[in-house]
């Protein structure tokens, strides 16, 4: 018993460790692959050879081709970047939004705050799909309004854990000296809160890309998303649905990365979590006993 508890306090391995570590190096692959796209990309990704339908995979078509003799391979690695740029954008559009407007209302007060979250709750109140769709419908499609669209969506999640850690630093003693020695709120947010909060944000960010990626495929699926000569993983998966039983290789490249690359975010951002969590931390930190 004294051995394992020694082993353990030195840290030694769990079981599960190794499931981040496997996502993170899918979720690398997938983000070099969509870097480099255009030198990875064995043919053209928009043309079209009608010699060549719904062939399967081979030397010449790694991947295979869909309805239209496009090569699935060069469609689903230059897919992978609009992919991840439209996810990452939306994150980034939710992470300022929502940690910005929240953290400021907060500091300057009570009536900023109540206007603020009060027209946070209406837009929380909506299915996030749904208000993604309106906004698209309002003001077009394409790369920009989309990832506008999804950080307008996704922006609550963010001004609630923004409004939760602020007022958990906010009833510290640390933030209530910085007040007494004349520090102004938006002083005291910036210097004393900001910093101390950032972690449960980047780890909200982690959790919310994924479901910014799977959004983006859905909105492409139903014709909505990025325009419609840009290769995507949703609009792949909705224009071979309908052939699906003469090329299912077709629909199954795109299916399958997508659940790849939101699993492993998955991973990471829970890997991420617990490590940024002071408090899971604390409670998961061994306690050393002095065994004579």
């Amino acid at each position: 018993m004294a051995l394992a508890l020694e082993a353990r306090s030195r840290g030694a391995p769990r079981a599960g460790a190794s499931g981040p570590l496997v996502g993170g190096a899918i979720v690398l692959a997938i983000a070099l692959a969509a870097a480099f796209a255009p030198l990875i990309a064995t043919h053209d990704p928009l043309a079209q050879d009608l010699l060549s339908l719904n062939q399967g995979p081979g030397a010449a078509h790694l991947l295979g081709t869909d309805h239209i003799g496009r090569d699935v391979f060069s469609r689903l690695v230059v897919g992978a970047r609009t992919t991840l740029l439209v996810g990452i954008g939306g994150t980034l559009v939710a992470f300022l939004i929502g940690a910005a407007l929240g953290l400021a209302a907060l500091a300057l007060g009570r009536v900023p705050e109540m206007i603020v979250f009060g027209f946070i709750d209406l837009v929380r109140a909506m299915p996030g799909i749904l208000l993604a769709l309106l906004l698209i419908v309002a003001i077009g499609a394409g790369t920009g309004p989309v990832t506008l669209a999804l950080g307008i969506s996704f922006a609550p999640f963010f001004a609630y854990i923004a409004r939760a850690s602020y007022k958990r630093e906010a009833a510290q003693d640390y933030v209530k000296a910085a007040g007494l020695f004349g520090g102004g709120r938006l002083h005291v947010l910036a210097l004393h809160i900001l910093p101390n909060v950032m972690g449960g944000l980047v780890t909200q960010a982690a959790i919310i890309l994924p479901r910014c990626i799977v959004t983006e495929s859905v909105l492409s699926f139903l014709g909505l998303g990025s325009s419609p000569d840009a290769p995507t993983w949703g609009r792949m998966v909705s224009d071979a649905s309908r052939y699906i039983e003469l090329a299912p290789h077709a629909i199954l490249a795109p299916v399958l990365a997508l659940i790849a690359l939101t699993v492993s975010l998955l991973l990471v951002g829970d890997a991420l979590r617990k490590t940024l969590d002071p408090l899971r931390r604390a409670r998961s930190e061994p306690v050393r006993e002095d065994i004579l």
